[in-house]
């Protein structure tokens, strides 16, 4: 989605990299400390950490083609707790994502 690309973008060249190279561990491991689903949502979040920075990725499964991972937007995580308005805009996301697909149908 255009908000995660816009947020990779901001982000420099080797930073771009680590969170590409963790995405691509994600898809081959099963690593909870790499991608992992917030509890009571349907929001999962890739998790990088590079140079003492977290970096998260907010994303979810399309509902319809289980294929793949939507990533909704990131962040640059500042304290320990993942901040709501960050899982209600992915949330949200989700939600237009799904209903602009099933009209699409």
């Amino acid at each position: 989605m255009e908000d995660a690309l816009d947020f990779i973008d901001s982000l420099n060249i080797e930073t771009r990299n680590k969170i590409f190279y963790g995405i691509g561990l994600a898809q081959v491991t099963k690593d909870p400390e790499l991608f992992k689903k917030l509890s009571g949502t349907e929001i999962w979040e890739f998790r990088i950490l590079y140079k003492r920075t977290k970096y998260r990725l907010f994303a979810f499964w399309d509902s319809k083609r289980n294929s793949y991972v939507v990533c909704t937007h990131g962040i640059i995580k500042k304290t320990d707790k993942i901040p709501q308005k960050e899982i209600d805009k992915a949330e949200k996301t989700r939600i237009k994502y799904n209903e602009h697909y099933e009209r699409s149908i």
